[in-house]
């Protein structure tokens, strides 16, 4: 069965900056999007195996408000929260645990304004 949810755009405004931010919290290089007629960056995962189901764009607004973007923190959601200040963004909310089905979230704030969740499930992978 496919994800009800299969692509996902982040507002920045600055590709450097906002590329920059993501990749040291990851863990893995932002690529840039092949063909993009404007600034896009590819999410990609710190192993390279995982698809790719998010990307970095100039244009819109980002926001603290609306949907929320969960990113994979891969098993060490402790390791991205501490990459986070480092790298320019703030964290909303320390981990908490939401139960065995959901697992472990926090909140981020990153370098241009969104709100963003990290997830780990509970078993850690």
């Amino acid at each position: 069965m496919g994800d009800t949810i299969v692509w996902t755009d982040i507002p920045v405004k600055n590709i450097e900056r906002a590329s920059a931010f993501y990749s040291a919290i990851i863990g893995a290089a932002v690529m840039p999007m092949p063909g993009a007629d404007t600034e896009v960056g590819l999410l990609t995962s710190p192993d390279r195996q995982g698809g790719v189901s998010a990307d970095l764009y100039v244009g819109g607004t980002p926001s603290k408000q609306g949907a929320t973007v969960y990113l994979n923190t891969w098993g060490d959601i402790d390791g991205m929260l501490a990459r986070v200040t480092e790298a320019g963004g703030t964290v909303l909310q320390e981990k908490q645990f939401m139960g065995d089905m959901v697992g472990w979230i926090a909140f981020i704030e990153d370098t241009e304004g969104n709100r963003i969740g990290l997830q780990q499930p509970a078993d850690g992978k």
